[in-house]
């Protein structure tokens, strides 16, 4: 490793869950050395760093000594410690590599990180992800702004994007807060209505009516909803960060505040026990609706209307 301005070639990921891996192996693929720490980390994301091929080391210290950059890909609600922890390697290190803050958080959340990496002496990038892990359809895009992005654009391949989109900290985890606000908040919206119909007593009525005049939404939802249960609590993170992204412009948060409160109740389904990859692919719209109906406070029927 070096802590001259040169193509990177050792990559740490910090952490390999469902996305890290899935960048880590393609990265590998592509020449690079993947770099992890598993201290504190799941029997999951363990068997996740194997399968990607990765490169572990026992600390965090040793990591910043023997990388290129540090790139963060983890749950909104880690961010922060997560980057308290690596700027004390790099304190105790005085290592001035990039780190890269890949999350789904607000803007300013960003601006906080970049706070403490940037006083524990190394350099900072702003970074999101839009799109799937690589192998799941369309390669992911890497978004990135910051003064030392560019430097990262050698971690394209055919695999993942990567897209420099200005100077300005703030700017790549802005683009992920609207997306996600539309993709992961509409299907909110899905799950929120299909559970309102089943309370109400009309649920098979509504999908009727969808699949008359709705039909691509409707097979979007049948598509969809059953695999959000074992992603919802990564999600309710990213909702909040969303809706505070919102009102940091005088937009309402309103929305997202909402779709927070419906990932909380499909984290309260027996199915949120699953992983990524135990998701049971034979469960139907009806049994996933039906079980987040069930946890709402009051259904029709309950006021005497049944």
């Amino acid at each position: 490793m070096s802590n001259e301005t040169s193509r990177p070639r050792s990559i740490a990921i910090l952490s390999p869950g469902d996305m890290g891996h899935g960048i880590g192996a393609a990265l590998g693929r592509n020449g690079f050395d993947v770099v992890t720490c598993l201290a504190g980390r799941s029997p999951r994301t363990a068997a996740l760093a194997e399968q990607g091929g990765f490169r572990i080391v026992p600390t965090l210290s040793e990591l910043v000594n023997e990388v290129d950059a540090v790139l963060s890909i983890l749950v909104p609600a880690q961010a922060e410690a997560l980057a308290a922890e690596v700027a004390h390697a790099f304190e105790q290190s005085r290592i001035t590599i990039p780190f890269v803050d890949c999350n789904a958080i607000a803007p300013h959340t960003t601006e906080r990180i970049r706070a403490t990496i940037v006083a524990a002496g190394a350099r900072f990038i702003d970074g999101s992800i839009i799109g799937p892990p690589p192998g799941r359809g369309s390669p992911p895009r890497l978004y990135l702004s910051g003064a030392d992005a560019k430097s990262l654009q050698v971690l394209a391949s055919s695999e993942m994007a990567v897209k420099v989109i200005s100077d300005r900290v703030g700017d790549a985890s802005s683009i992920k807060m609207c997306y996600a606000a539309l993709t992961k908040g509409t299907t909110t919206l899905h799950v929120a209505l299909l559970a309102v119909a089943r309370a109400l007593g009309v649920q098979a009525e509504l999908e009727a009516e969808l699949a008359f005049s709705q039909d691509m939404t409707l097979q979007q939802m049948r598509q969809s909803i059953p695999s959000l249960p074992a992603n919802a609590h990564r999600w309710i993170g990213e909702m909040e960060e969303i809706a505070a992204t919102f009102a940091s412009v005088g937009a309402p948060e309103g929305f997202h505040q909402g779709a927070a409160a419906i990932y909380r109740l499909l984290d309260g389904t027996a199915f949120a026990s699953e992983s990524p990859e135990t998701i049971d692919s034979t469960r139907t719209l009806e049994e996933t609706i039906t079980a987040t109906a069930g946890l709402l406070s009051v259904s029709y029927r309950d006021q005497g209307n049944g």
